[in-house]
């Protein structure tokens, strides 16, 4: 009786309907403007114990303020000259009052507290791409929408493998000189 009902009276409204995916909506790693960055000088933040200040160069007079909430986990002295991995397409954010630019990418586990910033290849160029192996077709977005939150669902996926490899659901990150790696933890998230 119900079946009948149902069908001579449908409810209208409660349809669903069907959405359509545009290309905008892809979660892609190739969406991400990840480049390869030297850290030319590491600070304490004036108003914040767990905030340091680099400055780091990505080639063509490209040399951005990146605020990490490193200080206390990270020595400076080995953060300072080294290459390191940065994400470049967020949005700015203010932290503390001084203007971030990039964000540096880091293993992390919690428990006991480990950071460690990820390794490019050995031979990596200031300013080289670095890409997800299969994903490497397609252009970052020129700056990453938050409301979209496109890196949040990305960074999801995003680890150190057992062989202290970082990988997206399974594939290498790496520029056009290997894979990028971690020194020491493996099986954490990159943060």
């Amino acid at each position: 009786m119900k079946l009948l009902i149902s069908k001579a009276y449908p409810t209208i409204g409660k349809q669903k309907s069907a959405r359509v995916v545009s290309a905008a909506d892809v979660i892609s790693p190739s969406k991400l403007d990840i480049r390869v960055g030297r850290i030319e000088s590491v600070k304490k933040h004036p108003d914040a114990e767990s905030l340091l200040v680099e400055s780091v160069d990505f080639g063509n007079g490209d040399v951005r303020t990146v605020v990490s909430g490193l200080a206390g986990i990270v020595p400076e002295d080995e953060l300072q000259g080294r290459l390191g991995v940065f994400l470049c397409n967020l949005k700015p954010a203010k932290m503390r009052g001084i203007e971030s630019n990039a964000m540096l990418l880091c293993a992390s586990r919690d428990e006991p507290r480990a950071v460690e910033p990820l390794d490019p290849p050995e031979g990596s160029e200031v300013g080289e791409k670095v890409f997800v192996h299969g994903f490497d077709e397609g252009d970052p977005e020129p700056q990453l929408n938050p409301k979209k939150k496109l890196w949040e669902k990305i960074q999801e996926d995003l680890r150190i493998s057992d062989q202290l490899e970082a990988e997206w659901q399974g594939n290498s990150l790496m520029t056009t000189k290997g894979v990028l790696k971690c020194r020491s933890l493996n099986g954490v998230p990159i943060k």
